[in-house]
């Protein structure tokens, strides 16, 4: 009697382990420690389960009175890993067709530069390329976003160019915000002292306003990452983020150091983020990782996103993967949007 106990006690445990590593949303623990980490490479926990499974299976083989123990959870491991992988395929694992893009289209390129590390060229030449009217660059201070600026300028595409930062917080880097001067002209709110006034803590982000109010409201995003420390913070930027995309005409691009399982609880007709829908699960590219680097696009976590209001419909997206000896840890994305008429 008391095995049976504790044979189901460790299955039980082991199904709730598993469903706080593939679907934390069920406990609303999403944007909890350290279920936020797990959650956040869905392909390396599906995996691990399967590996696990394996293990278990064979342990199974060789120790008789466990084996029912250890196959019952080895099977929930295994559903969890298809449940995982089914996820991430049921939201794309790349798709970089876009459709022929109209005058009225807005094309948005998104790099966390890690510092301006590809170096302004290499910038301003992606952005040139994709011929991009928004260029959101999360850590990537003022000159080199005026050297990527006058380079898209030399090649015909001028460019508007703001930078934020904050200079108290020794951990916070630039976020730089490039926008096209055939979208109209645009301010950033700026407090007394003549820094800018952002709203995610930890790291800055922009808020650009049009003075055409038939213009998007443009942001670059850059909450804090969700480290143990830094949760509260990064639970804020999120929260804001999601405030500034709740309601009007807006495009949202950058680092959000979050995927839309993160996201899950904020959105609000149907967006993921306040009422922004996310570009790249619209057009089955939401399961391709933009960081780090070093690890496959499948293997990574798609952290960078482009967002956009009902305004837009996003009429194509690829992450970059061309790019990943460049310098920075994080892949550019672009992403085509076409005005809905909303």
């Amino acid at each position: 009697m008391i095995r049976r106990l504790v044979a189901l006690v460790l299955v039980l445990a082991a199904a709730a382990a598993l469903l706080l590593a593939i679907w934390p949303q069920a406990l609303d623990l999403q944007r909890s420690w350290p279920a936020t980490q797990v959650v956040s490479f869905r392909i390396v926990a599906a995996g691990v389960a399967l590996v696990a499974a394996v293990v278990l299976l064979v342990v199974g083989l060789f120790a008789r009175r466990i084996r029912s123990v250890t196959a019952s959870i080895a099977v929930l491991a295994l559903v969890a890993g298809a449940v995982s992988t089914g996820v991430l395929a049921s939201r794309g694992i790349g798709r970089d067709d876009f459709t022929d893009a109209l005058e009225s289209d807005v094309t948005v390129l998104s790099w966390n530069t890690l510092g301006g590390a590809p170096g302004a060229d290499a910038i301003a030449a992606l952005a040139v390329e994709v011929g991009a009217d928004v260029v959101a660059l999360p850590e990537t201070d003022a000159e080199t976003a005026k050297a990527v600026a006058d380079a898209m300028n030399a090649a015909g595409l001028p460019m508007a160019g703001f930078t934020s930062s904050y200079d108290d917080v020794a951990t916070a880097k630039p976020t730089s915000l490039l926008v096209s001067t055939a979208l109209g002209e645009y301010t950033v709110a700026t407090a007394d002292d003549g820094t800018s006034i952002t709203t995610t803590p930890g790291m800055p982000s922009i808020v650009a306003t049009p003075v055409d109010e038939a213009s998007p409201v443009i942001v670059a995003a850059h909450p804090v990452a969700p480290l143990r420390d830094t949760m509260d913070t990064w639970r804020d930027g999120l929260d804001v983020l999601a405030d500034a995309c709740a309601s009007g005409n807006v495009i949202m691009a950058g680092d959000f150091n979050a995927t839309v399982d993160h996201m899950s609880g904020l959105g609000r007709e149907g967006g993921a983020l306040g009422t922004c829908r996310d570009a790249a699960v619209g057009t089955a590219n939401g399961g391709v990782g933009t960081w780090p680097t070093d690890l496959s696009p499948l293997l990574g976590t798609p952290i960078d996103h482009v967002m956009a209001t009902r305004h837009w419909l996003a009429t194509g997206f690829r992450v970059v993967t061309d790019l990943d000896e460049a310098g920075s840890d994080h892949r550019p994305v672009v992403a085509q949007l076409s005005r809905t008429g909303a």
